[in-house]
């Protein structure tokens, strides 16, 4: 038996015949109705299949695969269960025979019992699968596809279907779809002149090694002039090649929709081809890759282009080419990487500034006037103990190293940044709106609203089986009621055709209500919450850590370990609170999965909506919630000396160091993006897709071939089969979206975080480059002309920027305290001195019993701590001074006219930057001019080719009707044309 068979169309009246009565072996699933199914050359006969792109004929391309799983007796029982399985389906068919004509069925040989139940359910579930895919392969023939299958490859327990669409389908579907497609008409594009021609030709020359070496990267002149198809007016489009008319990505999108479409209905309910791959009546379904990336004698192709000018480490430096990209995987992937680009682009002068803010702290830090007074040899102040019995008095002086580290990120200089920052966010939002505009224009995606609600009415396959279980219970309950069967007894007919319209008419009759996913959604908030509140669990045993550590090493014999005691305990929580987000991340993000498969959403446009606001809420708490602690709370909440704050009237609240939380908020923040970067985004997405595919690869091979026919090549389609599954681009967007907040969030504490954003950018880009051409399964093309919900996840970021970045430069910076001091307390206006007006007085004396140090170095009556509270011999000791509240006031007021001064400018900068070019705004209006052009001379022509066949005697009588016919006829045009958005 032949094992590569085509598929070729069956005429209406054969379908009606019973395939399974007549041929009852083929129940087994290894042999295929001979009505359906012709053979084929084998591969070796035909060397112009090339390796799997082409049907066994070498003419037909493969435009998209599907794959089942089959089973294959292994060796030692071969014969036992091929015989079994014969007799079983032999049977079979003859008790469905005999059942139909009325007459009981032979009795069947005695065996095990336990052994012929398993293979009577094996069988019927084996047997059910194969019937659903004759019928929805059959569904696809009278449809117009082409079919193919392929049994006898080197995958071992893996059939393939090879769908080929003809041009007449193609062309059908093109135009459903409404998809533009370039006419014969070209015009010239308008060029810019004067000055700026100038400019763009000098900057074009300097930038021209940064292009790749392709073709579609050119800046053109002229542009098709595109329409949406349509087959009765395929004159005005270039049909010469119709072999590259509807290139690899259209034709592969063109049989998803198809295949989106086509039902099985035979069953009492319809099934969906969602609902097949949900069942495992299919495995896979993918389109083929274009070709191969390397080896002798490989032809040129998009994806091996792609390799080499796009995903190669030696390219870097160069811009990516868009066009290709788009015109190989769609335009949805290629406006991520489109959007990619651009915000790496935008970091460069982010870093630029960063830098030069961070050098500048660098160059000022010996000018620094308080960090100058803590380390002077002469400062003998003695600061209050930093725990309770375990630590001693300590010098101020000691906090040298930290005062001088954290003027490197807190200056004048960042408030400067932190405005730019704001600013720059802005701007990099106008600035991808503009771009994205004219990727529209030139992707010709103007007016595509109206096709995009179309793409969203077809139901998960989850969705589907929800339905069906609900009317199946609804149907339940209804056969219960005894009036009803009753009913159902005495009309036949009508229970029938009931039962055989229920598949069509299910998802209009039914649909999941909010009642339905009433548990759904309870369960959703439910987990939510405690997921955040594992989070905020995970930041307080991690402040339990910091506070016990810190006791016990000021308890070490080691005076090194005394000395190094705060850099230790910073460091080593930082690196826990890393690997534990690193760890919550994989986590939320498989709980944000299962809970949005629970809420049962019924497309796939709505799962996705969910899925990224359920998991950019838990992984943005998971990333900022240690750093927001450390900005906001730490140390807020600490007390005074013999007064402190307690956690289970032990753990004494931590305080942050002289320099303030900024140092340590850098700390965190930078070892957390930079893990997250090198590990998270980097190893893992490096090393996973090639792990799994090992595993995969490793299974196939487990009971297979011999040596020799592992050496064989295998076909494209088996190649395919191996490698990842696309599984959306929510992982990649989301990744960046968190880095986007470690850039813009606390950017005042580190000015350093764009310049590695970018340097993780620039290996980013060229890693999922490499991820999506080498390690995954070419997606479908989808059609987008925006990036969708991420826009307003960064415009939620950029705005939150600003509020977060005016509170950390108040409050968690020395910022305010120094200008209130410099202009309100100072006696000649500098900083001298200014440590001193930030130090409060405590009598020891006052220490709580238990609490004083256990083996004081300095015999002290007074010692200092940070705080504006009143000295021990005043009329209200330790209160609050006045100095705080105007400390307060001053900090309250510079966020709100922070807020307000820089949401005020970016809304200016939003203003004053179009969203539409105006060179692209003048194009899309010209393209809609020729357009009514091209169709005011279609119709002078038909108009003049009637007048040439009309007799005179008739044209005279014509003419007097004329202007009524082209009065008519001259608005249709207009009207037809204004309704395709020209």
């Amino acid at each position: 038996m032949e094992r590569n068979e085509r598929s070729t169309p069956v005429p209406g009246k054969e379908k009606e015949v019973d395939i399974i009565n007549i041929k009852g072996i083929e129940d087994i699933g290894y042999v295929q109705p001979d009505s359906i199914l012709l053979n084929c050359l084998t591969p070796e006969e035909n060397t112009g299949c090339q390796h799997g792109l082409y049907f066994q004929d070498g003419e037909r391309r493969v435009d998209y695969i599907l794959t089942y799983h089959i089973k294959k007796p292994s060796s030692s029982r071969s014969n036992r269960q091929s015989s079994r399985f014969t007799d079983n389906a032999f049977t079979r068919s003859l008790r469905r025979g005999t059942a139909r004509l009325g007459r009981t069925p032979p009795p069947q040989p005695r065996g095990d019992p336990e052994v012929a139940s398993q293979d009577h359910s094996m069988d019927y579930h084996v047997d059910d699968k194969r019937l659903h895919r004759e019928e929805f392969e059959g569904n696809l023939r009278d449809m117009g596809m082409e079919l193919e299958k392929d049994e006898d490859t080197k995958t071992p327990g893996v059939g393939f279907v090879k769908i080929h669409a003809p041009w007449h389908v193609l062309c059908r579907e093109a135009e459903f779809m409404k998809l533009k497609m370039p006419t014969k008409k070209v015009y010239e594009m308008k060029q810019s002149t004067g000055v700026g021609a100038k400019i763009n030709t000098l900057v074009n020359k300097v930038t021209e090694p940064l292009y790749p070496n392709v073709e579609d990267n050119r800046t053109q002149n002229v542009k098709h002039l595109s329409y949406m198809f349509s087959r009765e007016k395929q004159h005005l489009f270039d049909l010469s090649d119709r072999d590259s008319f509807f290139d690899s990505k259209t034709r592969a999108s063109i049989v998803f929709e198809v295949l989106k479409r086509t039902k099985c209905t035979k069953a009492k309910y319809s099934m969906g081809f969602t609902s097949l791959l949900g069942s495992g009546v299919y495995t896979d379904a993918y389109p083929l890759h274009d070709g191969d990336l390397d080896g002798e004698n490989v032809e040129p192709n998009d994806r091996k282009l792609l390799y080499e000018e796009w995903a190669s480490y030696s390219v870097f430096y160069k811009y990516q080419p868009i066009g290709l990209v788009r015109k190989y995987f769609g335009e949805k992937i290629g406006l991520y990487f489109a959007w990619l680009g651009l915000y790496t682009q935008m970091l460069i002068p982010a870093s630029l500034v960063g830098v030069i803010v961070f050098l500048y702290g660098c160059a000022t830090v010996d000018d620094n006037i308080p960090s100058m007074e803590i380390c002077h040899p002469k400062n003998n102040i003695t600061m209050c103990p930093l725990c309770d019995r375990a630590c001693s008095y300590w010098k101020l002086k000691e906090a040298c190293g930290t005062a001088r580290a954290s003027h490197l990120f807190d200056n004048p200089a960042t408030v400067f940044f932190s405005i730019f920052m704001a600013l720059w966010a802005a701007m990099f939002m106008e600035h991808w709106k503009r771009r994205q505009m004219r990727l529209n224009y030139e992707w010709d995606l103007t007016g595509f609203e109206e096709e995009e609600e179309e793409l969203k009415d077809h139901p998960r396959a989850e969705y589907e089986l929800r339905v069906m279980q609900k009317s199946l219970k609804k149907e339940h309950k209804t056969q219960k009621n005894p009036t009803e069967i009753a009913e159902e007894t005495t009309n036949k007919w009508k229970q029938t055709v009931q039962s055989a319209m229920a598949g069509l008419q299910l998802t209009e009759k039914e649909k999941l209500t909010c009642r339905d996913r009433l548990p759904a959604y309870m369960t959703n908030v439910v987990m939510m919450l405690l997921m955040i509140g594992v989070t905020f669990a995970i930041v307080f045993g991690v402040i339990l850590y910091r506070i016990s550590t810190k006791t016990a090493l000021h308890m070490s014999n080691n005076p090194t370990t005394r000395s190094n005691v705060r850099l230790t305990v910073k460091t080593t929580a930082a690196i826990i609170n890393l690997v534990v987000i690193l760890i919550l991340d994989e986590v939320y993000g498989a709980v944000a999965r299962w809970l949005t498969v629970l809420e049962v959403p019924k497309t796939d446009k709505s799962f996705e909506e969910r899925l990224i606001f359920k998991t950019f809420i838990l992984k943005f708490v998971n990333a900022f919630t240690p750093i927001i602690y450390i900005a906001f709370f730490r140390g807020r909440l600490v007390g005074r000396p013999g007064s402190y704050l307690y956690v289970f009237e032990s753990y004494r609240m931590e305080e942050c160091a002289h320099g303030g939380c900024l140092m340590e908020l850098c700390i965190q923040l930078s070892i957390t993006m930079l893990g997250k970067q090198l590990i998270q985004n980097n190893l893992f997405e490096i090393g996973i897709p090639k792990l799994k595919k090992l595993i995969r690869y490793i299974k196939s091979k487990r009971r297979s071939f011999q040596e020799e026919e592992r050496e064989k090549k295998l076909q494209r389609y088996e190649t395919d089969h191996f490698l990842e599954p696309f599984a959306g681009l929510t992982p990649e967007y989301m990744e960046m979206i968190i880095q986007f907040g470690f850039v813009t969030l606390f950017v005042a504490s580190f000015p350093l975080a764009p310049l590695f954003a970018l340097l993780n950018n620039i290996i980013e880009i060229r890693l999922d480059a490499k991820k999506f051409v080498a390690e995954l399964r070419r997606p479908v093309a989808a059609r987008a002309k925006d990036i969708g919900i991420w826009y307003n996840l960064l415009r939620a970021v950029a705005k939150v920027a600003v509020i977060i970045n005016a509170f950390v430069i108040s409050f968690t910076s020395d910022f305010i305290p120094r200008l209130v001091y410099q202009y309100m307390y100072s006696p000649d206006g500098s900083m001298h001195d200014f440590v001193n007006h930030t130090l409060s007085y405590f009598n020891v004396s006052n220490f709580q019993d238990g609490k004083e140090p256990m083996d004081p170095q300095h015999q002290v009556e007074m010692c200092r701590y940070k705080d504006y509270r009143e000295p021990p011999w005043s009329n209200t000791p330790y209160v609050i001074s006045k100095e705080f509240w105007a400390v307060l006031a001053a900090r309250l007021a510079f966020v709100i006219v922070f807020q307000n001064v820089v949401m005020l400018m970016s809304d200016i900068v939003d203003w004053l930057i179009p969203d539409i070019p105006k060179d692209i705004s003048l194009q899309i209006h010209k393209e809609k001019i020729l357009m009514v052009e091209l169709f005011m001379k279609e119709e002078q022509g038909k108009i003049q080719f009637i007048d040439s066949m009309i007799p005179c005697g008739g044209k005279e009588k014509r003419n007097n009707h004329a202007p009524i016919a082209r009065s008519r006829s001259i608005p249709h045009t207009h009207s037809h044309t204004h309704a395709n958005n020209f």
